[in-house]
């Protein structure tokens, strides 16, 4: 099927709105579903805020792909419109489904974007954990719990986990004690994915391990090499990480599941949106290829 980019960075820049970015994912949500993508309440924040999927396409395979789980790599979830306005106008019908839940931590993207106001009665603990008003650093949500290190698996063993409320590294009180990680995992089971992906930023590489045995490497190193020769990332070892939403699906469901670390590593943290175009230009075409070649 051709396809023209410039048609569709032009239909892909009314989403990119100005404004506040609660207003933002409202007005995206509405025009996301005019067209025709179907939205699913997936859970709510710790702050009440709904969490939705968006589900694309039909039939198998079925692909789970969550963005923003981290709050200061809010530029995912501009990605994450552009992947959805891409795959609304070229996914074949039966030829696959892809659910996209563009921002995870809701509550933690506003506090970056937003500012503390945002934050409602968690404003003031929020206040004196960042010793700051400047939340544009920020990776937790607004309990200071990192979500990408609150999952159940090897909860707590990561090298740079910490045990206290932070902006970033505090695994929580337990394992898949907040309410988006519960949501993602609730979600998760519900859907049995054959693949999931979770964008985050920086440094343009690819995970894929975690403690799988070889015959399952095997498998899942195959899929990630289909998103090496998509993107031009490379895939590198996991390291010394746990309990991550990659992590969980690899230990607890045994599938395949990859993290996508978008942005050149020399970009400073939160990237901004004019880099917007050449993360873009690299990632447009992952769906298509993992759905061919899956």
């Amino acid at each position: 099927m051709s396809f023209s980019k410039k048609d569709e960075n032009k239909k892909g820049a009314r989403f990119l709105n100005g404004g506040g970015f609660l207003n933002e994912l409202k007005a995206d949500s509405i025009a996301l579903e005019k067209l025709c993508a179907e939205k699913i309440e997936i859970g709510k924040t710790l702050l009440g805020r709904s969490i939705y999927a968006y589900e694309i396409g039909c039939g198998s395979p079925k692909i789970i792909a969550q963005y923003a789980i981290h709050a200061r790599e809010h530029i995912t979830y501009y990605l994450a419109v552009l992947h959805m306005v891409r795959l609304l106008k070229n996914l074949e019908h039966g030829k696959g489904t892809i659910y996209i839940i563009p921002v995870v931590n809701i509550d933690g993207v506003a506090l970056c974007l937003d500012g503390v106001d945002s934050a409602g009665a968690y404003a003031d603990n929020l206040l004196e954990l960042n010793r700051s008003a400047d939340f544009s650093l920020w990776k937790a949500n607004a309990r200071g719990v990192d979500l990408n290190v609150n999952f159940g698996a090897r909860w707590g063993t990561g090298k740079s986990n910490i045990l206290r409320p932070s902006s970033q590294n505090y695994i929580g009180s337990a394992p898949n004690s907040e309410p988006e990680t519960k949501a993602l995992i609730n979600f998760t089971k519900q859907i049995s994915p054959d693949l999931t992906l979770s964008w985050h930023c920086k440094g343009e590489v690819i995970f894929y391990d975690f403690y799988q045995d070889v015959k399952r490497k095997t498998r899942d190193r195959k899929i990630a090499k289909i998103v090496e020769k998509s993107t031009g990332y490379k895939i590198v070892p996991s390291g010394k990480s746990a309990g991550g939403y990659k992590d969980w699906c690899i230990e607890t469901l045994k599938i395949p599941a990859l993290t996508i670390e978008v942005g050149k590593n020399s970009l400073a943290h939160p990237i901004t949106r004019d880099k917007l175009p050449e993360i873009w230009q690299k990632t447009a075409c992952v769906y298509e290829d993992l759905l061919k070649n899956l």
